[in-house]
């Protein structure tokens, strides 16, 4: 019988081949008003797979949160604090589930954002959604929302643009945040050419059948506790062999994205 890493590494040499040079936006150079509006189009033109609202079914909402940092452009992600009941040590995006007083899932995902790294609805621009919903492994169906963080200074620039459609977008400064410490052990930004860099990626399969790539962050995250499976489950805890990654739901939909914007494909 072929061991799961044969099969993992066959179905990546199939299916997951890397292309930085096809991606439509630059990985690179920081976002712009052009490259958020190519984003935005690509969302809304990718076809998706319609992921309908089952009664009785607990339902909750990220925020994928793209942002410059010092004219990088990137995505903004959390280490779970340690001692969480769900989740420990697992980089995640910021997001929970939904309240009895949420107007909208999208609502649910800006409303936990705010409360877990402080960033006002008012700096978040959102650019559409990832399809599927998938289900975590506790059987809630996490609906995924891609966004762009202007600063707290940049973010009258949504209704008002001051930037010609070319020019760096305003950068966010991660000083800036206000962490809810009892759910969130820090936040880093993790540049998007990380997602195509070869030393930090792992082939995976999400819910043992569809390939992925998880990607490595140990060195960009220091100085905190890793936070392991000590049974080895697939997608629970902190990464694999010691390492903290970007994996599981979270890998898979950051997945999702680049395949969205033709890195992946």
């Amino acid at each position: 019988m072929l061991s799961r890493t044969l099969i993992t590494a066959a179905a990546h040499a199939s299916t997951n081949h890397i292309y930085p040079s096809a991606s439509i936006v630059s990985l690179t150079s920081p976002f712009t008003t052009n490259s958020l509006r190519t984003i935005q189009n690509a969302l809304a033109t990718t076809p998706k797979s319609q992921t309908k609202v089952i009664p009785d079914e607990i339902n909750a909402a990220v925020l994928v949160p793209l942002c410059n940092v010092d004219g990088v452009p990137g995505v903004l992600l959390e280490l779970r604090g340690g001692k969480l009941r769900s989740h420990a040590g697992e980089v995640s995006f910021p997001g929970g589930r939904v309240d009895e007083g949420d107007a909208s899932f999208m609502d649910t995902a800006l409303r936990e954002t705010q409360e877990e790294v402080g960033l006002h609805p008012a700096q978040v621009s959102i650019l559409g959604q990832l399809s599927p919903a998938e289900l975590s492994l506790k059987g809630i169906r996490v609906w995924p929302y891609v966004g762009f963080v202007y600063p707290p200074s940049g973010a009258d620039t949504k209704s008002t643009p001051l930037f010609l459609d070319d020019d760096p977008l305003p950068s966010l400064s991660l000083s800036s945040l206000t962490i809810s410490q009892s759910e969130v052990a820090t936040v880093f930004h993790l540049p998007l050419s990380a997602f195509t860099a070869p030393a930090r990626l792992r082939p995976d399969m999400f819910r043992a059948t569809r390939p992925y790539w998880a990607v490595d962050v140990s060195d960009i995250v220091e100085g905190f506790e890793r936070v392991n499976d000590p049974l080895g489950q697939p997608e629970v805890g902190g990464g694999k062999e010691g390492r903290l990654e970007v994996f599981g739901l979270t890998g898979w939909y950051m997945s999702l994205l680049m395949r969205i914007l033709r890195v992946y494909q």
